[in-house]
């Protein structure tokens, strides 16, 4: 591989198709503050690099981001790029990923607003994300041990599972399908509204209103911690740990509970026949 170690670039596409090649120890940033700088890469190892300059790595294929920093000034550093990992990487740049496939994420930390919009076949892994929109209609996404704080999280996504995760979000999981979230905490409002096919598996939930309007909803040995209003119209198979404040109106099913604040059926907008046991 060439090796380009210890360089600053400032020019429009500066490393523009580079192939086969270790980047090191370079600075992105300077006055003639160009765009995409290391774009339609090929082959390529960027390692204790910092970018201070837009879409720096566009349409690259077959790549590592290690060690490096992208700061606020790399609007959207990471779009239609495939066959890549990030590792040990900061990144504080808003649409940090976009249109990307095959992308491993892992041991990083991103604030990123909008982050991994419209992705497929995504991996995270020991990382810590804050992002408004996280992973917005993206498809085979898989995420272990992430620290995540944001609001519309994961909305229209397809084939999600996360494992071993504190999700501190709002409404999460808005549209979804095929979702599985095991020994996890998820605290948010309004979670898992319209989704097909959620699966929460000995996690605990928290907050107001969850999981309404759902199909196909599954619940195993989960906690549900300050959570009213429940289950709204939602066919759901569910056996819960402990107390519910309130559930209402679900649609079909069976939730299984130690204790329940309060069941409510009134202005019911559909046939409920859904079965409520306390053991």
């Amino acid at each position: 591989m060439d090796l380009i170690e210890n360089k600053t670039y400032d020019e429009e596409r500066a490393l523009y198709n580079l192939k086969d090649a270790k980047v090191t120890g370079c600075t992105f940033a300077g006055p003639a503050d160009g765009e995409s700088v290391v774009k339609e890469a090929r082959d390529i190892e960027v390692d204790n690099c910092h970018f201070s300059l837009r879409y720096p790595m566009w349409h690259d294929d077959k790549f590592k981001l290690i060690n490096s920093k992208l700061d606020e000034y790399t609007r959207a550093p990471l779009w239609y790029a495939k066959h890549g990992v990030i590792d040990n990487t900061e990144i504080t740049s808003v649409k940090a990923l976009r249109e990307c496939e095959d992308i491993e994420v892992k041991n990083s930390n991103i604030d990123s607003r909008e982050f991994g919009w419209k992705c497929h076949d995504i991996k995270v892994k020991n990382s810590v994300i804050n992002s408004e929109y996280i992973f917005f209609d993206s498809t085979n996404v898989k995420i272990d041990n992430l620290k995540f704080t944001g609001k519309y999280s994961f909305q229209y996504m397809e084939n999600l599972v996360i494992t071993n995760s504190n999700l501190d979000t709002k409404d999460a999981f808005w549209h979804s399908k095929n979702v599985i979230v095991k020994d996890s905490t998820v605290k948010g409002e309004y979670l898992g509204w319209f989704s097909d096919g959620l699966t929460l598996e000995n996690c605990e939930i928290i907050g107001t209103q969850p999981l309404c309007y759902c199909k196909n909803l599954k619940l195993i040995n989960c906690k549900m911690i300050d959570c009213d209003l429940a289950f709204e119209y939602s066919d759901v198979d569910a056996s819960i740990i402990g107390h519910v404040d309130s559930i209402k109106n679900p649609k079909s099913g069976k939730i299984v509970l130690d204790s329940v604040g309060e069941i409510i059926k009134e202005d019911s907008i559909m046939e409920d026949t859904c079965e409520i046991e306390v053991r």
